[in-house]
């Protein structure tokens, strides 16, 4: 038999469930590096230190953060839905492809053109591709997430058919399309605020984390804010309440899904717009899937996802730099880390629910 669901308070649900997972996740990261013979504490430090220690290193974590913002919100629409997307890997390759399309087309079009056309373009890709599990799922009755885990595997054959055969680079032994158009690409953060005074190292930091930053507020805007979002929250609740209050499920599967991918495109904004300036191969780097861990650590509300997206963001820095300073602490460790941050915030949920909600019982004197 099931346990009972665990009823909080808003602010324990969002923040401090959370918090006591992740913190627990780190106390276990700890004993492993304990084990390998470091000092976990030294190790904490030299991570932090490489994350938000220095200009540069706080450029390459906000790098990170931007990618996973985009791929944390994209799987927190879905589950308000009561959707679980894990197709963001696919739908951010899609949008990748979608963008180096129309931005190869661009070179006539001047920059106040042509990038927000290259945005809407990976926007355009990612939706469509996630909108097919989402008519699949509200037509057919095809699970989501079976339909998206196809999806990514097709999305990852066709960029390495496109690359190859149609939009590669000609003489290149790389898979890779040509260089987009200069005026069709993103503004480094470093020269984006140089006018201002402001002499930044040169990171991969560019403007795209601007658009994590509007895509965190229409986000909230969208689905705390909006007749749309609160259709969206109805159907993930109780479909068929939702229904018999004259919302369509089918339809509302379709939208959410359709955003969740748009949003999933983001990942192909920062990266090939971004950093790259061309489309290659696996761009997506794993991002899209720790994008789950990050809706699921942020409860699904933007501001949630922006912290644990910066938490995400500090480990992909910190450990990079870690693994420099402490060489028995690989890059393999950090994934470790981030693994245990997954299972605490997704398996073990449950679990820390409760210790939290007997801990509030005991301090309201309800024991």
């Amino acid at each position: 038999m099931s346990a009972a669901p665990v009823d909080l308070p808003r602010w324990a649900d969002i923040a401090l469930v959370p918090l006591v997972s992740v913190a627990a996740a780190l106390l276990v990261a700890g004993l492993v590096v304990i084990g390998i013979g470091e000092n976990p504490l030294e190790a904490t430090a030299l991570l932090l230190r490489g994350a938000l220690g220095s200009a540069e290193g706080i450029g390459f974590t906000l790098y990170y953060t931007t990618n996973f913002i985009f791929t944390g919100l994209a799987v927190a629409v879905a589950f308000h839905a009561g959707l679980f997307n894990i197709g963001g890997e696919g739908q951010a390759t899609a949008a990748g492809i979608a963008m180096a399309i129309a931005c190869l087309g661009l070179s006539w079009a001047p920059g106040v053109l042509a990038v927000p056309i290259a945005i809407l373009a990976a926007a355009a890709g990612g939706a469509l591709w996630a909108f097919i599990p989402g008519w699949l799922q509200a037509k057919r009755g095809s699970h989501v997430v079976i339909t998206t885990i196809m999806l990514n595997f097709v999305a990852a054959t066709l960029i390495v058919y496109l690359l190859r055969e149609v939009i590669g680079k000609p003489g290149s032994m790389q898979p890779e399309t040509p260089d987009f158009p200069a005026q069709a690409v993103l503004t480094p953060m470093h020269q984006l605020l140089a006018p201002l005074g402001l002499n930044l190292p040169s990171t991969p930091l560019n403007s795209a984390f601007l658009l994590a930053l509007m895509a965190l507020v229409a986000v909230w805007l969208l689905i705390y804010r909006s007749r749309l979002g609160y259709a969206i929250r109805t159907v993930g609740a109780n479909p068929r309440a939702a229904a018999y209050a004259g919302i369509s499920p089918a339809a509302v599967t379709m939208i959410a899904m359709a955003i969740s991918g748009a949003l999933a495109g983001g990942l192909a904004v920062n990266e090939a717009l971004g950093v790259q300036h061309r489309l290659v191969l696996d761009f997506t780097a794993g991002y899209g899937f720790v994008g789950i861990a990050v809706a699921l650590m942020g409860r699904g509300h933007p501001l949630g996802v922006a912290l644990a997206a910066l938490l995400f963001g500090v480990l992909y820095q910190g450990g990079a730099e870690l693994s420099f300073d402490k060489p028995t602490i690989t890059r393999d460790m950090v994934v470790v880390i981030g693994g245990v941050l997954i299972l605490f915030a997704g398996a073990l949920d449950g679990l820390f629910r409760r210790l939290v909600a007997g801990v509030l019982r005991i301090g309201g004197g309800n024991a």
